[in-house]
């Protein structure tokens, strides 16, 4: 049975409700990154309620959101902004991009260039943003929800590791239920419920959310866990590449995030074996000859989880 959820997580999470139907898990893992300060990529079919789900979340936590179509022509300055010459005051000014929000939905990540993937790249990474060598700091909560669709890659550059490593998580919407599709007909019939979404929380109350995050503790032997989970996938016999020690933070602070959701200050072994598959799957490169078996990244988290011996006593030093 699980714990009860903190106050002002749950009111979040029931506004989203309103908007989306029987995608509650979807909003709680979107929520669980936004929390921690890392970014999540949404791999599905088109029409499933991506950007509403973003919107949604967005208009929850007054933040400002901010949507950026990604084209094979998009340019870096589309992303991040330019400097234009303004003749009456004589010197040049900067016109923020669409990157400068709080909330982002970078949709098709994939079918733009490298080189303006990576623009969006350094806004995730460093929360900052360079233009003709200017330093322009973004404003907090920053939370990018990024998406590309897993059927249609013709004309696709496909996301590098480096940049799929900068997602704390990756996850599916999936399509509704007969009944839940049903409901959003019901819904849509009139006006789109996402016009009358009210927030809920201010931002300042999400930013002290993000700081309670980080005094969520995580004992020794967690932290010994989910390295042994990490370096089991290294050495597994259809991993090209592994998880990486950037993929042991974000398990960790997804699963202080996830532990503070649900009303404790600790993190427990079971958060960690629900994210794992969340937080490490885009993260692992698989062999040729075990995708040629069929054989997935989630395939081999899964069979790493099952022989990594859970902790159920805290280190004695």
């Amino acid at each position: 049975m699980r714990e009860q959820r903190n106050p002002q997580i749950e009111r979040i999470l029931e506004n989203i409700d309103k908007v989306m139907t029987g995608k509650r898990n979807v909003a709680e893992l979107s929520l669980i990154a936004l929390l921690a300060g890392g970014h999540v990529l949404l791999e599905d079919v088109p029409g499933v309620g991506k950007t509403m789900m973003v919107r949604a979340l967005a208009k929850s936590v007054s933040a400002k959101f901010r949507r950026i179509q990604f084209t094979p022509d998009l340019l870096p300055s589309d992303v991040t902004g330019v400097s234009i010459y303004n003749p009456k005051e004589m010197e040049f000014e900067f016109r923020p991009g669409p990157i400068m929000g709080n909330i982002i939905l970078a949709d098709e990540i994939n079918r733009t260039s490298p080189k303006t993937q990576s623009a969006l790249l350094e806004g995730m990474e460093e929360q900052s943003v360079t233009v003709d060598g200017v330093t322009h700091v973004l404003e907090k909560p920053f939370f990018v929800m990024a998406t590309q669709n897993p059927i249609d890659y013709e004309g696709t550059y496909p996301l590098p590791e480096a940049q799929l490593d900068r997602f704390l998580l990756k996850m599916k919407m999936g399509y509704p239920e007969l009944d839940e599709e049903m409901e959003v007909l019901n819904r849509a019939q009139r006006n789109l419920p996402i016009e009358d979404l009210q927030p809920v929380v201010s931002l300042e109350d999400l930013r002290d959310l993000q700081n309670s995050i980080k005094e969520v503790f995580v004992d020794d032997t967690i932290k010994r866990y989910i390295v042994e989970l990490s370096n089991r996938t290294r050495g597994h016999g259809s991993v090209y590449l592994g998880v990486s020690p950037r993929g042991s933070i974000a398990l960790m602070k997804a699963a202080q995030a996830y532990a503070f959701i649900y009303g404790r200050d600790y993190v427990i072994p079971d958060d960690v074996q629900y994210l794992a598959p969340a937080v490490f799957a885009h993260r692992i490169i698989l062999k040729s000859e075990a995708r040629f078996e069929g054989i997935t990244a989630e395939d081999v988290v899964n069979r790493v989880l099952a022989r990594v011996p859970v902790p159920v006593q805290r280190l004695v030093k």
